[in-house]
Formats: structure tokens, C-alpha cells, sequence
């Protein structure tokens, strides 16, 4: 079975924060960049059910792995 593709407006929703373009592009210019080695779900800018949805996505490999992939891309590109 295939795995449903989940858009980044998505991945906001299911954190529980603004999803339009604008506030993403907000949230990220105010959390980024993370120092190279913290890990995304350790960012200070999570509560403690954002931070381990974001751990889970990704040593789970579930279907947000690849969303939350592009999100940790982006929030380690510097400024």
C-alpha cells in the first residue's frame, strides 16, 4: 500500500500551529537556524507533544517521515 503524501501546510495543522504560507514563513524565520547538531524535535520552539511527534515521524518512518524531513531542512538552513 502506498503511503499518503502529506503537505507542509499539513504537518503545521497536525502541530497545532497556523498553517497558511505567511505564518510558516514566520515561524521559521523566528525559530531558525538551529545549531547543526541540535536534532528538529529538540528545537526549543516545541511543546512536549510537538516535540514527540516529530521524534516518532522520523525513527518510525512514518508517512509524515518525508514532511518532517523538509521542516528539519529548513529550520538547519541558514539564515
Amino acid at each position: 500500500m502506498e503511503k499518503p503524501v502529506h503537505y507542509f501546510s499539513e504537518l503545521f495543522e497536525q502541530l497545532g500551529l497556523a498553517s497558511d504560507a505567511a505564518s510558516i514563513e514566520r515561524f521559521i524565520q523566528r525559530h531558525a537556524p538551529l545549531p547543526e547538531t541540535m536534532p528538529l524535535a529538540d528545537a526549543p520552539c516545541w511543546n512536549e507533544g510537538q516535540a514527540e511527534f516529530l521524534k516518532e515521524a522520523v525513527e518510525e518512518d512514518a508517512d509524515w517521515a518525508e514532511v518532517v524531513d523538509h521542516l528539519d531542512a529548513s529550520m538547519h538552513k541558514p539564515a
